[in-house]
């Protein structure tokens, strides 16, 4: 969105960062613009600010102290005066930036299917950079059954013996809401297999985490199912989309007319790859913005990177960070694997994101199954942390 341009850029460093933790808003019932906020400072003066629970606002340490002294309700001008002070600036510039802060967040509350995710003030390379005090997003597989017993080899299904409760799930959310994770997004296998998924939804939701989902989309196609996950509090929902099935496209369909923000996700194989193109017109066609690819091979790698660029032209957003089911080739895997080639750190996998299987075990993210930082049921959130921050 152009309205989310860097700003606040011309200020010195702070004297002293806001202290790091968790601070909480919510508007009175009477306010203009009911809306509520949940603030994540990080050790280094940078932070997140949830909206909603819906809208993950990253902010710098300026843009930081801004939002506290939203959140902790400090009359205007008394924040004014300490930031004048503070920055040595007159007064009437910092309100001026104050006011123009509080008119972004009022217009993202009034912006129809917004993107989980709002970078303001943060470039785009550095966004899983730095220390941070917990990951950004909680990736759940609940199961990894699918509707098409036949596609059983697509899941790991010999990894869990079992799958968890709801009510296992719930002190899972609980733990990551505690250590300050705001977005937990609702993977498998397929989701909607799980008769507790909506309610899993509207818990995450109660806590005040942004909440997604990832599936075929073919129970979505059922109105009274569909109605029933956006009533749940769900935020956003990606769709895995099979070109070759009608059946795709018409619960691809029925998904748009929704208000929620939509991701598509197209899986790149030697079928799909020759109508790509046609593919992405269609769903532009179709009012879809974001997609998301992968490849069911290696050998498609190349051609990814190509299609990429592809969906670039056609001015459609690329969404690159969230998990895909079944595919080694993902847009993580292909990101972290540049990142390797190119000798920088992984910062991402783990840092900026957790995977948990159906049974409860921690990975640093989907597909990769070597590395079990614990369990989310047995084990504390701190040795779980401690363990993946060590390595």
């Amino acid at each position: 969105m152009k309205l989310l341009q860097p700003f606040f850029t011309r200020f010195f460093p702070p004297h002293q960062l806001i202290s790091a933790g968790i601070y909480h808003f919510q508007a009175p019932a009477d306010a203009p613009v009911p809306y509520r906020l949940h603030l994540r400072v990080e050790p280094d003066g940078q932070s997140i600010l949830i909206l909603n629970a819906s809208t993950v606002i990253h902010l710098n340490t300026t843009a930081t102290e801004y939002a506290y002294h939203l959140v902790k309700n400090t009359p205007q001008e008394e924040a004014v005066s300490q930031m004048a002070k503070r920055y040595r600036i007159d007064k009437e510039t910092v309100k001026h930036d104050y006011d123009d802060l509080v008119g972004r967040l009022r217009t993202l509350v009034e912006t129809p299917d917004l993107d989980p995710v709002t970078f303001l003030d943060f470039d785009r390379q550095d966004i899983y950079s730095g220390a941070i005090s917990a990951p950004y997003r909680l990736d759940c597989a609940l199961t990894y059954r699918l509707p098409d017993e036949g596609a059983g080899a697509l899941a790991p299904m010999d990894r869990v013996k079992r799958e968890l409760s709801a009510e296992e799930w719930m002190s899972i959310l609980d733990k990551a809401w505690a250590a300050g994770v705001p977005h937990v997004v609702f993977t498998g296998g397929e989701p909607t297999m799980r008769p507790d998924l909506c309610q899993l939804i509207a818990y995450g939701e109660k806590l005040g985490m942004v909440t997604g989902l990832i599936t075929s989309g073919m129970r979505l196609s059922d109105p009274h199912y569909l109605n029933e996950l956006l009533q749940s509090g769900l935020d956003h929902v990606m769709i895995l989309l099979d070109p070759q099935e009608q059946e795709s496209w018409e619960a691809l369909r029925d998904v748009l007319k929704s208000d929620i923000a939509i991701t598509t996700h197209l899986t790149l194989t030697e079928k799909t790859l020759r109508d790509f193109d046609s593919t992405l017109v269609r769903l532009a066609g179709m009012g879809a913005r974001n997609i998301s690819l992968s490849a069911d091979s290696v050998n498609l790698k190349e051609e990814l990177k190509a299609k990429r660029q592809v969906v670039a032209e056609k001015h459609l957003r690329l969404v690159w960070d969230l998990p895909v089911p079944y595919s080694r080739f993902h847009p993580v895997a292909l990101e972290l694997a540049d990142n390797r080639e190119g000798g920088s750190p992984d910062v991402r996998a783990g840092n900026a994101w957790l995977y948990v299987e159906p049974d409860g075990d921690v990975l640093p993210h989907q597909g990769e199954y070597v590395s079990v930082l614990g369990n989310l049921v047995t084990d504390p959130w701190e040795a779980i942390w401690q363990k993946l921050t060590a390595k």
